[in-house]
């Protein structure tokens, strides 16, 4: 299996980037710091971030805010936006207990 490690830079003091690549249709923005960075690895939160990123009709990039950790599609603490006429809407990305 691929470590997604091998796609992700450092863009400044709080952020890093996973560089798009293989179904992705965008790249992946990890809003951590060093600290938290690496601590990450340990589930598969940076890959859900990928996974985001081949969605249908994603605008701008995949996203993570510092809190992310593995959830059900899209890492909790992922963000994302799609677009209205050709993109998706994922209860991994609502949340399950929105009714």
């Amino acid at each position: 299996m691929e470590d997604p490690r091998e796609y992700i830079t450092k863009i400044d003091e709080n952020r890093y980037m996973i560089k798009r690549h293989g179904k992705m249709l965008t790249d992946g923005i990890l809003y951590l710091n060093d600290e938290l960075f690496h601590l990450m690895g340990k589930d598969e939160s940076i890959k859900q971030v990928e996974n985001v990123a081949c969605l249908p009709g994603i605008v701008g990039y995949s996203m993570a805010m510092p809190d992310i950790h593995w959830g059900y599609g899209f890492p909790i603490g992922g963000v994302a936006a799609f677009s209205a006429e050709d993109g998706i809407i994922s209860p991994g990305g609502v949340g399950y207990d929105i009714n």
